[in-house]
């Protein structure tokens, strides 16, 4: 087996025996894969800090053909994001990504832009304050494109009709909005207001669009959406969902 080398994002890491750890990682260029460092909960480990959680490090390892884990060989620091260990909101907020990369994809899919969506955002999780909402909704509409999710915003979902952004709702099993000619046969809708379905369509599109001063009831409602669609996504609400603010 011939070494490989990849930029890693750890998104997990369970401690195999006194000696060795299990990390999963989110990796730039197979996507996520899951390996054993062997030594790597010793004190005077060659690994040090680099597989601690959401680090990111330039590893080297040996892919396993069989399926099995793959085999951990280097390690080393490239960015730690020093923000998330002084902003509670951000912290939750970086757990939450960690967990959504780790739940909800597949093993050796790789998505560039979603890896270096990942890291812009623990980059600038919380800065500047009271932005840590806005910078996660960038995030969770970039996983939801890269994954074949992106919400439907331009037409209703159910006829096809173009919308104005009026007296819209949105269905998570739909994954869009409707019109309101359609929503009564829509049990699972939820009103959209104009505001926030034009925040919707901006932060998916504009990478700094999380800056503007968006209205606290737009970030609260864009909150509670993606919240509900991620979770109706992925089968079960997140683990951290509840830790976030808008």
């Amino acid at each position: 087996m011939a070494a490989e080398k990849a930029l890693a994002l750890v998104v997990r890491a369970t401690d195999w025996s006194e000696s060795s750890r299990i990390c999963t990682l989110w990796t730039r260029e197979f996507g996520k894969i899951r390996g054993l460092a062997k030594g790597g909960r010793r004190l005077k480990s060659r690994f040090e800090v680099a597989l601690d959680l959401l680090t990111t490090c330039s590893i080297v390892l040996l892919r396993k053909s069989s399926g099995g884990l793959d085999l951990l060989t280097e390690a080393q620091v490239v960015e730690r994001f020093p923000r998330l260990r002084t902003d509670l909101t951000a912290l939750y907020a970086g757990y939450y990504i960690a967990e959504l990369l780790a739940d909800w994809t597949e093993d050796y899919d790789p998505h560039p832009p979603l890896f270096d969506e990942a890291v812009a955002a623990l980059r600038e999780l919380g800065a500047p304050p009271g932005s840590t909402g806005l910078r996660l909704a960038r995030f969770e509409l970039v996983l939801l494109r890269e994954l074949g999710y992106q919400p439907v915003l331009e037409a209703c979902a159910v006829c096809g009709a173009e919308v104005d952004g009026s007296r819209l709702a949105f269905s998570v099993a739909l994954g869009g909005v409707v019109c309101v000619a359609c929503q009564p046969g829509q049990r699972d809708r939820r009103p959209l207001s104009a505001a926030t379905w034009q925040a919707l369509r901006v932060l998916g599109e504009s990478g700094d669009a999380w800056q503007r001063d968006w209205p606290p009831a737009v970030r609260g409602e864009l909150r509670q959406l993606l919240g509900q669609y991620v979770t109706y996504l992925m089968g079960r609400r997140p683990r951290l969902l509840p830790y976030l603010g808008s």
